[in-house]
C-alpha cells in the first residue's frame, strides 16, 4: 500500500506575512511566536506521519530562496501559485499523484501524527474525510484521488462559519464520508486564549 499524500499549506513564520488576523489581536510580536509554535507543531506531526508530504508555501518565492528549507524542517517546498484559495487548492490536488490525498494547514496546535494516520486510513476506505473546525472551516480535508475526480473547492466561502458544509456540498452525493474530531484552529487571539485555557 503507498503512503497517503500530506499536503501542508503554509507561510513563513514572519511578522506582517503570516497570522495577520491573529496580529490584530494579540500583537505582531505575540502573533510570530504562535506561528512558530504552530508550524513546528505541524511539520514535526506531518513528517512523523507516515505520508508523502509536500510543503506549498506563500509567497512563491519563497520555494526558490536559498536557505527556505530550513524553516519548514528541510522538507521539499512548492508554490502555492497565483489565484484565491480555490485554485491553489485545486491545483495542488491536480499535482498530486492518485490515491489518499490530504490537505492541512498550520494552524491547528492539537494536530498528531495520530491524527493524520486515522485520516489516512479512513481515506482507504471512504471517498473523502474532514476534520473540522470549531469555527465552521476544517483543520484536514482529504478526498482518495481517482481519475478524473475533480476538485471541490468552486464556490466555497473560505474563512467562515460554512466552509466545511460548502465543501461537503460539493461532492458526489454518493460519497463516503469519513469524519474526524473537532479541533481548534488558531485564527484570531480568541482561538489562542480558548487553546490555552483549555490545557490550564
Amino acid at each position: 500500500m503507498r503512503p497517503a499524500t500530506l499536503i501542508v499549506f503554509a507561510k513563513p513564520p514572519q511578522i506582517g506575512l503570516s497570522k495577520t488576523r491573529l496580529a490584530s489581536g494579540l500583537g505582531k510580536a505575540a502573533a510570530r511566536r504562535v506561528a512558530v509554535f504552530t508550524l513546528g507543531r505541524t511539520l514535526r506531526a506531518a513528517q512523523a506521519s507516515g505520508c508523502r508530504v509536500r510543503i506549498y508555501v506563500a509567497p512563491d518565492a519563497v520555494a526558490r530562496r536559498a536557505g527556505a528549507a530550513a524553516a519548514f524542517k528541510g522538507a521539499d517546498l512548492f508554490p502555492q501559485g497565483g489565484g484565491d484559495l480555490t485554485d491553489r487548492l485545486s491545483r495542488a490536488l491536480h499535482e498530486a499523484p492518485r490515491g489518499p490525498v490530504m490537505f492541512i494547514g498550520a494552524d491547528v496546535p492539537d494536530i498528531t501524527p495520530g491524527r493524520i494516520r486515522q485520516a489516512a486510513g479512513l481515506l482507504w476506505r471512504r471517498d473523502a474525510v474532514f476534520g473540522p473546525a470549531r469555527d465552521g472551516g476544517f483543520w484536514l480535508f482529504g478526498l482518495h484521488k481517482r481519475a478524473g475526480t475533480p476538485a471541490p473547492f468552486d464556490g466555497v466561502r473560505w474563512s467562515g462559519p460554512h466552509a466545511m458544509e460548502d465543501v461537503w456540498s460539493r461532492l458526489p452525493p454518493t460519497a463516503r464520508i469519513g469524519l474526524l474530531e473537532t479541533l481548534i484552529d488558531i485564527d484570531e487571539a480568541q482561538d489562542w486564549e480558548d487553546w490555552r485555557r483549555r490545557l490550564r
